[in-house]
């Protein structure tokens, strides 16, 4: 199973939207996909209309299974999706407990990577959606992960979210162990504004081979497919933004050319 986590410290740079496209446009050529929703604010959990505070188990029980974390545990945490091959990992207000209450305690980052080692018979693809802020859940989503796609807004303010997140990388790899694979992603972008134009240069100047070569426009059409509670890859297949997602898993799917 290949584990992509969205991350970002910067809200509103598009992480959601990147990791329901992707799941769909996965989903829709036939892959098993789980999207695991790391975020106390379930953000992409209300995305597919999941209202997770009314379910009986969600991602803060695989966090607390302990000893009783199993494939059984983890698959019935699952949610289904109108893509018969999407599920989806629900989270709950409960996760923004876990820093309290598992914050000291040894092996709490590598949860979510046993969970997911779990079920990855099950499952060809796993996209994690992160939180903004470093705690037990982001390094848990940073631990699961064999890259890291970090999606940025294309405005100056932006680019300092992009500076954090690779500072909290560069933590984590020294605690792990182990080098971060990275994919930056210019999002919202809007060629007509020269900011957006001078961010995007700067971003290549800045990381260069790290930088995907292309953008995901501003489409009002994601707006609307998030009102359907539909990943835009069915909503709005042959909108401007989808064509670019449809781009960009084709450039991660190059670079992990062992699992296609």
């Amino acid at each position: 199973m290949v584990i992509w986590t969205v991350a970002n410290h910067k809200g509103g740079v598009g992480k959601t939207t990147t990791t329901v496209t992707l799941g769909g446009l996965l989903a829709q050529a036939g892959h098993k996909v789980i999207l695991v929703d790391t975020d106390p604010q379930a953000s992409m959990s209300y995305y597919f209309g999941i209202d997770s505070e009314q379910l009986s188990s969600s991602l803060y029980d695989v966090f607390m299974g302990g000893q009783e974390l199993n494939k059984e545990l983890v698959m019935n945490c699952l949610c289904p999706t109108k893509l018969d091959s999407l599920f989806i990992l629900p989270a709950t207000m409960a996760l923004a407990t876990l820093d309290r209450k598992l914050g000291t305690k040894n092996g709490m980052g590598l949860i979510l990577r046993k969970a997911l080692d779990k079920v990855a018979d099950e499952f060809d693809y796993a996209i994690v959606d992160c939180p903004p802020v470093l705690g037990v859940l982001m390094i848990n989503a940073l631990a699961a992960s064999e890259r890291v796609i970090i999606p940025v807004q294309t405005e100056f303010l932006a680019l300092k979210g992009l500076d954090r997140i690779m500072h909290s990388m560069e933590i984590m790899q020294k605690s792990l162990a182990k080098v971060f694979a990275f994919s930056i992603v210019p999002t919202m972008y809007d060629r007509r504004v020269k900011a957006a134009t001078d961010a995007l240069r700067l971003l290549g100047e800045t990381y260069q081979d790290n930088v995907w070569d292309g953008v995901i426009p501003v489409d009002t059409k994601f707006r609307d497919a998030s009102q359907a509670q539909s990943p835009p890859s069915v909503y709005c297949p042959k909108s401007r933004g989808v064509y670019a997602y449809i781009r960009l898993l084709d450039y991660l799917q190059k670079l992990e050319p062992s699992h296609v």
